[in-house]
């Protein structure tokens, strides 16, 4: 195997470098390379530039050249920073409800809502969620996404969440995609089980958490704090002995009520998650901390409910991702690139923002530091779309489809050559 390889001609390069974080991003700020090239080294970005001016210097080092046909456009890989795709059954039927009419309280006790999801993924085995998550993940790579987050939280008593987690990581290790696992044992209160919300979480934060460390199976806690859920009064002692333990803190926060994005800016969370119900209250507060607003859009759709207020947060100057949420009962769609199209369109977002919230700050949302943009030392996460300029894209609205796909510098989708 060649340590270096250039790629290239491209119509244009985005590589998404020299933005802000946190608040707006005009289109006029994004680097465009045209007729560029790519030197890999090994698995990771080496050099950018024009491909003719880079072609001697990737012949010294003997790189591995491969010629394009210098008509498409290449982004970094795209990140999706919340899902739900370790997961049994099907919802249909909650949906359609939904849609005729039924609350979601009259939904949960038809037999439907988190808990119908919670019992047909306790009855697979964990091969068949392996498998599963595989299935969905795949269907993520050939869309571009090249690192997604993978919740558990359908288990919800520690042996069903350790069967999700190890799912999820025997399945990371057979795909070309990262997936980043999330444990979400507090997602609800389970119903079968006999004491208090106190008592559930105390147990889940004495025998799971050090499982987690100790088996390596994840680094991120996340708990749904809302009024069908926790409480911030309940999640206080769980969030504060998961940080004791070195686990980032992420929030699902402010989808129905709000209160779960002061948690998340009280606990120093690296995401706080929906944020449809966030007011100029919460989205000031939100602005003026380190915490990453991630705009779920799939739920909005699945529910029929309104949108993340991006355009505010981003005014005031937060951080805005935008990710998937997808999962069997609010948010089925799980595509992210029409989501997010659908989004910028509701929130006049331009396109940097809407590519920013899928890309580098998607990343940091996840609290990785390594992807999400085209520099020197960041992972070869490659995506490339057949089009020669890259409004198309979102213009598209999801219907364009990557042509090909890079994973750490291999090539693992090519649809010009199938």
């Amino acid at each position: 195997m060649h340590k270096y390889q250039l790629i290239g001609p491209f119509a244009q390069i985005l590589p998404m470098t020299h933005l802000h974080l946190k608040g707006a991003i005009s289109d006029e700020a994004l680097l465009i390379i045209e007729d560029g090239g790519i030197l890999i080294e090994n698995d990771k970005i080496h050099a950018l530039g024009k491909f003719t001016e880079m072609l001697p210097t990737a012949k010294d080092l003997g790189a591995k050249i491969t010629t394009l046909d210098g008509k498409d456009v290449c982004l970094p890989g795209f990140v999706d920073a919340h899902t739900h795709i370790c997961f049994g059954g099907t919802r249909a039927n909650d949906y359609a409800m939904r849609n005729a009419g039924k609350s979601y309280l009259e939904i949960a006790k038809s037999g439907g809502g988190i808990w119908d999801t919670v019992t047909q993924t306790r009855k697979a085995s964990q091969t068949q969620l392996i498998n599963l998550i595989i299935q969905r993940a795949n269907r993520h790579l050939e869309n571009g996404i090249t690192t997604i987050e993978v919740k558990s939280g359908y288990g919800l008593s520690v042996k069903e969440e350790l069967k999700m987690l190890y799912a999820i990581k025997e399945a990371n290790q057979k795909l070309p995609a990262d997936l980043i696992a999330t444990c979400l044992a507090a997602h609800m209160v389970p119903k079968d089980y006999s004491g208090t919300s106190s008592d559930y979480l105390k147990e889940i934060s004495t025998e799971l958490f050090p499982k987690l460390k100790e088996e390596e199976l994840c680094n991120r806690i996340d708990a749904f704090i809302e009024e069908s859920a926790y409480t911030k009064d309940d999640i206080a002692p769980y969030f504060t002995k998961a940080k004791a333990m070195g686990f980032d803190i992420t929030v699902h926060a402010d989808q129905f009520s709000t209160s779960g994005s002061a948690v998340a800016i009280a606990f120093d969370a690296v995401s706080a998650d929906h944020l449809e119900a966030s007011t100029s209250k919460e989205i000031e507060a939100l602005a003026k901390s380190n915490v990453i607003a991630t705009a779920l859009p799939g739920a909005s759709l699945g529910l029929g409910c309104a949108f993340t207020p991006a355009r505010e947060l981003l005014d005031a100057g937060g951080a805005l991702a935008i990710a998937s949420d997808w999962n069997p009962g609010s948010a089925p769609m799980g595509d992210l690139l029409t989501q997010a199209a659908i989004l910028g369109t509701f929130q006049k977002l331009s396109n940097a923002e809407v590519l920013a919230g899928i890309t580098f700050r998607a990343a940091l949302a996840l609290n990785l530091k390594d992807r999400g943009k085209m520099e020197v030392g960041y992972l070869a996460d490659l995506v490339t779309f057949p089009i020669h300029d890259y409004k198309e894209i979102l213009y598209q609205q999801g219907s364009l489809k990557p042509n090909r796909v890079w994973k750490k510098g291999n090539l693992i989708m090519d649809k010009k050559h199938d």
